[in-house]
């Protein structure tokens, strides 16, 4: 070894030592925060929307002070900053463990809500602000579990404050889920697939009632049991869509075609 590194080993030592001492004299100021501290730090990141700095302050308050009331609130807040930063997965778990951990939380509905808002927002909405016309077409089992938390969040909590935004977005989502099913049932029908158009046709009447697709699944029905050559589902199909939509395009030929009464009476009227 050269006299000049070994000159150079003791400082380096130092160094080292001194960079140790700093983040340990870091750590510590972080450590030796109360919970109230922590926590009032991480609601003040929240506020000001600084996301990444409010999770690791959050966690910093659940590693140091594991068990108490802000623990229990700076995990609910923190599946807020998740959603906000735009992480879905994160902000999903860190929700269901607190439903988990906290089922009796007094503020256990507004986990259901994120939740809800996470899979519609993220997943949904993000879409729907993109490209409205498309929200349809695409896989909608993220719709399906928004709708499914919001629902269970106004079921269990009717007088939570978040039911009325929850309420809105499920008739969006139930619409938009009624589209997708009859563009499914549609796809068969043009598939020739009679059976699986009928029952995709079914399930959107049984499961989404009142939505705008409602009467075109009836028109689907009345198709796919006519080409199965069953008259007795076809008319009972028919008569429920001249109930409810008596001037639906179907029955009116307003789509352009003859309307279900033409293609019966093809001659038309004797002028």
């Amino acid at each position: 070894m050269t006299p000049s590194f070994s000159l150079r080993l003791p400082a380096l030592f130092f160094l080292v030592a001194c960079l140790g001492l700093a983040g340990c004299n870091s750590d510590e100021k972080l450590d030796t925060r109360s919970a109230e501290e922590l926590y009032r730090d991480a609601k003040a990141s929240l506020d000001k929307g600084n996301w990444p700095r409010a999770v690791q302050t959050y966690r910093a308050l659940q590693t140091r002070y594991p068990f108490g009331r802000y623990a229990e609130q700076a995990q609910l807040e923190m599946a807020y900053a998740f959603y906000r930063a735009g992480q879905p997965e994160q902000a999903l778990s860190t929700a269901d463990r607190f439903i988990r951990m906290y089922p009796t939380h007094p503020n256990i509905d507004y986990a259901y809500y994120i939740r809800g808002l996470t899979n519609y927002e993220q997943r949904v909405g993000f879409l729907e602000r993109l490209m409205p016309s498309r929200v349809r077409d695409r896989d909608q089992s993220a719709a399906l579990e928004a709708f499914q938390d919001f629902d269970e969040l106004c079921r269990r909590f009717p007088d939570s404050r978040y039911c009325p935004d929850a309420r809105q977005r499920m008739v969006f989502l139930r619409n938009n889920l009624s589209f997708y099913e009859i563009d499914v049932a549609n796809y068969y029908m043009r598939r020739k697939a009679y059976v699986a158009a009928a029952n995709r046709a079914r399930y959107l009447i049984e499961t989404y009632p009142g939505t705008p697709e409602a009467g075109n699944a009836l028109t689907v029905l009345h198709r796919a049991y006519s080409e199965m050559d069953m008259p007795e589902l076809a008319d009972d199909a028919l008569r429920v869509l001249e109930h409810n939509y008596p001037t639906h395009p179907y029955l009116t030929g307003d789509d352009g075609s003859e309307g279900f009464w033409g293609k019966l009476w093809p001659w038309g009227d004797d002028d």
